[in-house]
Order: C-alpha cells, then structure tokens, then sequence
C-alpha cells in the first residue's frame, strides 16, 4: 500500500503538469469523449479508417482541419511524416508500435472501449486465451501453439514473457491534447488481495514529437500458501516522426518477485474434497522464490533524403523518391535468482547445498545500420527496398564451483558475437493486392547460418465498399540452440549438450469479413530438431520431424433492438499435433463471451451484463520447475474438460469505464472440481473483482 500511495502521488504531480502545459496551449483543441462505434472495422493498411476516441458522435473531420487566416495568428506546423497518410493529421490522438529493425511502425487502437473490457488479464486476450499458474503473476503459456514459442534471447526469464515489456510492446501517441489513461483493479480478501495497476501519460512537445510513461504493477498475496507475486514494469519513451527524421527510443525496466509454492503436495485436496480455507492446502515448497530484474536501452532512428525536389501540394516525402538512411541500437540485461530452503518435498537430490541460491544472468547488445529505397511511392507496387547489416553481443553467467568445472564450464560465457545481414522489400498494388518479404541471415558467431525467412500476401475485396480481406504467408527457420539448452547449471539441474540446429516450416492463412465480425484462419508447422524440456526436466532434441496444425474460428453474432444490443462472440481454435510428448496441445479450446449491452442514459452512461466461458480438451497440459523457471512436458496426468465461468457488469460513464465481475463463479459448485492448467497448480476459486479505468485528456 506505501508503494501505491507513492504511485498516485507521482501520477497527479503528472497530471498537474500536463493541465499546465495544456492550459498554455494556444492550440488546444476542446472535446469531449465519445466511444468508439464497434461495428467499424480497423484496417492497419488504411489509417483513415481509424475512429477517433476524442470525437462526439456525428462531429464533422471538417472541423479538425487546419485552415491558414493570414489574418489571425499563424498556427503551428501541422505533422509532416512519412510514416502516416495525410488524414493522419486530422486525428486527435493515435497510436502506433513500431519495429525497430524495419523501420515501420503498425497503427493500433487507443484503448478507450468497453468492448472486452472485462478481461482484465493481459494474457487472456489473444485469441482462446492462456493457461497460467492460478495467480496473476504466475508463469503463463498461451493454449495456441503458433503462439506458444516465439523467439526470444532471454529463456531464462520467458515463463513471463507476457508481464516483460518490450520495445515493440511499447505504445507511441501523437495528441493534439494531453492524454492520461489509469486503471486499477482490485479483488479478494484483505490478506489474499489481488491487484492490477497500470497508466500511461502522453504529451506532445510539438506535432511531431511525443513523451510518453507508461507503468504496470500486477500483483496478488495469494489465495494458496506461498504464492504471492508483483510483477511491475515502466518506460519512458520519445518518437519525433518529423519531415525528413525520424526516432524512436526510450527505456524500460522489469522486475517482479514470485514467490513459489512447487504445487500442492497432494492434488486430491482439490479434486476429492473440499478444505474450506486454500491457504491451509499443503504445498511443495514454504520458503522460495524467484526474483527477475531487466533493463533496456534502445532507439531507432532514420533520416530520409529526397532525389527530387518536393512539390509545393507535397505534404510529406510519403509519395516520392526518398533514400532513408538509419540505425538501431538495443542494450538488454535480465538477472533472475532463485533462492529456497526446505526442498525436500520438490526436489531429492542437491550439487552444491541443501539451501538453493541460484542466479543466472545475460547481456545483449543488438547494434544495425539500413539503407532503405522509396522508388516512386512508399504505398506503391514497390514501395520500400530496405537492406541491413548489424552485430549482437551476448554475455551469459551462472556460477559453477570449482569441483564442476571440468564437466560444466566456468559459468561464464565471455562476450560473444554474431554479425548478421537482413533485407525485406513490399508493395501495395491499389488496395486491392498487398505483398512483403524479409530475410536475416546470421554469417557467423553465436548464431552463425542462423535464418529468418518471410514471405506474406494480402488480397483485398470490397462489396458496397466494405471489405473482405485474405492473408497468405509463410515462414523458414533455421535456428541454432540457445545457450542455456547448450549449457546450464543450478543446485538441482546441470547439462552440458550438443545440439542440432532445429528447422522448421510455417505456413498461415487468415480470412476476415469486418462488418460479419468473422474471422477464419488455420496455421500448419513442420519443424526437425525441436528441443523442449522433456517429463524428466531435462532438455533433449527430436530429430524425427513434427508436425502441428491448428484451425482457428471467430464469429460473433450482433442482434440490435433498438439503441440496445445482444452480443454472441465465439472464439474455437482446434489443434493436431504428431507427437503430443514433444508439442502437447489440446484438441480444442474456446472462449464464448455472450453479454446485453444498453443505454442507461443515452450518450452518457452505457452498460454491459454478460457472461465468459473457457474451455479446453484434456491434454498433458505443462508442468512447471520453480529452480528453472520453465515450463516442460510432464506425463504424470492429463488436465482439461473443466469450463471456467466469469460473470461481469461493465460500464462507460462519460471517460470512465467501469467492472464488477465475479471471476470463477462455478468452482466447486459441480462435481468436477479440476480446475487446474498446470501440473499442481489449481486455479483461484471465486473472487469478486473490483475495478476502473479514466482517460484524462486535459
């Protein structure tokens, strides 16, 4: 609570400030809110079809235009990029994430809906969802396997991947007004409170430069003993997207705190019967926990050179021959610790002490310079020819005694190298017909005949002007093993090994019809030479080849009457995987979320009253090894065939949002009681959760 007193404190100072700068402001613009219209599909290809969050309902685009009186005082110069259209200007506020390596930036949405606003938990809103460890905080891993195992550096902290920021996590603004979102959650019993935190601040130093804070804080004590986490993480961040540069760049910190209970001793205290106090469960381990800290230090920047000159009617260099030339720096550093004692209901044996101190750390510096070709138009046939080359730095360590060295290594990796080239090019043929490629070729270190391969199509149709879209693309990987699969020591696990390289083969096809709230997709992986963590905790290699497909289905259905509405939103996913033992997936999941929504005072107070299923097959479903901090292939027994069911009020008052929900309202109503997602790990019962959102923009 001391620390939360602090945060709001900072916040308001922040806002005082943002009220000043904004009250001297002579060009702040007025507004008030109006909600996005939900039936209006987001096209990241056509920014003009973006909503603006700050518009009242059935305003004109006319009035945000920026007209010249030469008898008034000159305004200020509008935005001039080459990254947005010329509509882009009209907006009050959007956003953008950006990819450092391609300079390009994807437009998103400015998170001011209702729509999902129940979910409250990050990792639940991709698709059908993820499975976790119970608690917010916990370790999570996504039920879809195309989504399970994106590539990452840092594998000993990527169990929490999803609560890790990272640059193309960040979130840019461009505001005419300051703009401030916060939210705050809360839920549970005083000494088994859950919490979630977050805000983000936004202010504009010029049209075209930015600041932004941005600050997450999820956190809970704990419904089951030793179980409490806080996982917190903030940036800073600056863009200028000005005429001719551009840069991108910030910092950003992680840490969190886990403190982990190995799982429960014996699950049938769950499945069998019912101990009316959770926290009186017994569990595997009292006295451990995991600790991660990571900074990041990164900036992309890039400047654009004309071949000829620009037209007085050229707002932008966005449509004419322009040279970009730029570079990217990124410098990350995770360490994570574990530390126990009394470990003998988890782990039997011990290298180096009965009590457990392990820590493991890594360093990544990540520099490239492009060159960057704009024929004619960076919307045209071919529209971009990007070519790159670039270095990564690495650094790994984990102590090893004396005594191990011989088989182990010293722990210390030394810095090691990897040079790399990479090249892309893409163009838009009317807006019917779209198309990219992208190649990395690693020539030699850490990583060397490492690749990264890309190829995508986009084919647009229109009926009475709304769209219908298809993506087609497809994906080679040859990727050489990670350190920590080569090489790892701890009290309880050590290997030395010799893998293969792993290669693999994606191909994915999306089809989406907006104004249906339709979306239809399948994705289908070949790889040889996957390594995962097999039911002993031990990394090995399959060298026979796998294969995984998965078919996935989003329909939702609108029923209006009147100003009122019924909504029936569908997501299914089915998965086939050729060897469950090497890719457990289950064969089906889903997530239905069925809700009424209804003025309660037009144009002012709208609500929602609905209710969230979840469902999976039963599978292996992942265990999890604290000392590790990973997720491996356990066949000790299969989890799943249990329907998680949320109940929710949601509402808009104004700026406001608003959630009463009552998460897991069916535990232990029914016979089947096993409502676990990982090994041992059962899900919190019932829980009436608490929370609010307010965007400022003042």
């Amino acid at each position: 609570m001391q620390i939360l007193r602090h945060i709001i404190i900072f916040i308001i100072a922040l806002l005082a400030t943002n009220n000043a700068l904004a009250q001297h402001n002579p060009n702040k613009l007025p507004g008030t809110f109006g909600a996005f219209d939900s039936e209006t599909s987001y096209d990241p290809k056509d920014p003009s079809n973006i909503n603006d969050p700050y518009k009242p309902e059935g305003e004109n685009d006319k009035d945000d235009e920026q007209t010249i009186d030469t008898t008034k005082k000159k305004i200020r110069k509008p935005l001039e990029s080459f990254y947005f259209a010329d509509s882009m200007r009209m907006k009050r506020i959007f956003a953008w994430s950006v990819n450092p390596e391609f300079n390009s930036v994807k437009l998103q949405m400015v998170d001011t809906l209702l729509q999902n606003f129940q979910v409250d938990y990050a990792f639940q809103r991709e698709g059908v969802g993820s499975a976790y460890g119970g608690n917010v905080g916990s370790v999570t891993v996504p039920l879809n396997y195309f989504d399970r195992y994106k590539p990452t550096d840092f594998l000993n902290v990527s169990a929490w991947n999803e609560y890790i920021l990272t640059p193309k996590k960040i979130l840019f603004y461009n505001a005419k007004i300051p703009y401030t979102r916060l939210r705050y959650e809360m839920s549970g019993q005083t000494k088994l409170e859950e919490q979630l935190f977050n805000f983000v601040i936004s202010q504009n130093i010029s049209p075209s430069t930015s600041m932004n804070l941005q600050y997450n804080a999820e956190g809970t004590k704990g419904m089951y003993m030793n179980q409490k986490t806080l996982d917190r993480s903030f940036a800073f961040s600056v863009a200028h997207t000005g005429k001719n540069y551009a840069i991108h760049g910030g910092y950003i910190y992680n840490h969190a705190t886990i403190n982990e209970n190995g799982g429960l001793l014996d699950d049938k205290d769950v499945l069998d019967t019912i101990i009316s106090a959770p926290d009186q469960i017994e569990v595997k381990l009292k006295n451990a926990k995991n600790e991660y800290r990571g900074h990041t230090f990164w900036y992309t920047q890039s400047y654009g050179i004309p071949l000829r000159k620009q037209k007085d009617d050229e707002l932008t260099i966005q449509k004419m021959p322009v040279i970009y030339v730029g570079q990217s720096f990124n410098y990350t550093n995770f360490k994570r610790t574990y530390q126990a004692s009394n470990e003998q209901l988890l782990y039997e044996n011990y290298l180096v002490s009965p009590n457990t101190y392990d820590t493991m750390a890594q360093s990544l510096i990540d520099v490239n310079a492009f060159v960057q070709l704009q024929p004619y138009n960076r919307d045209g046939a071919l529209g971009l020819i990007s070519g790159g080359v670039g270095t990564e730095i690495a650094e790994y360590y984990t102590e090893v005694p004396w005594s191990y060295r011989n088989l182990y290594g010293t722990g210390d990796s030394g810095w090691n190298s990897s040079a790399y080239v990479y090249g892309s090019l893409g163009g838009k043929i009317s807006k019917y017909f779209s198309w990219g490629a992208n190649m990395k070729y690693y020539m030699f270190g850490l990583k060397n005949q490492n690749i990264d391969a890309n190829a995508n199509l986009r084919f647009n149709a229109y009926i009475n002007d709304k769209p219908f879209t298809l993506d087609l693309s497809a994906k080679y990987m040859l990727t050489a093993p990670q350190y920590w699969e080569q090489s790892y020591f701890s009290n309880h696990h050590a290997w030395s090994n010799q893998f293969d390289r792993t290669n693999s083969t994606l191909f994915s096809a999306k089809f989406k019809v907006p104004h249906w709230h339709l979306q239809f997709g399948a994705d289908y992986e070949l790889s040889k030479g996957k390594i995962y963590l097999n039911e002993d905790i031990v990394p090995v290699q399959f060298n026979d080849k796998l294969s995984v497909l998965g078919i996935y289905l989003q329909k939702d259905f609108r029923i209006k009457i009147n100003s009122s509405e019924i909504q029936l939103n569908h997501r299914v996913l089915a998965q086939f995987s050729s060897n469950q033992e090497v890719a457990p997936v289950p064969q089906l999941s889903a997530y239905l979320s069925y809700l009424f929504e209804f003025n309660i005072v037009k144009n002012v107070l709208r609500m929602q009253i609905g209710v969230d299923g979840r469902f999976n097959t039963k599978y292996y479903a992942f265990g999890y090894d604290p000392a590790l901090g990973q997720l491996y292939n356990q066949r000790e027994r299969e989890m799943g065939n249990y329907p998680y069911l949320d109940a929710f009020v949601a509402a808009k008052w104004k700026r406001m949002r608003i959630l009463l929900k009552l998460q897991h309202f069916n535990a232990n109503l029914f016979d089947n009681k096993d409502y676990f997602q990982l090994l041992d790990m059962p899900q919190n019962r019932m829980m009436f959760k608490l929370g609010v959102s307010w965007s400022f923009y003042d």
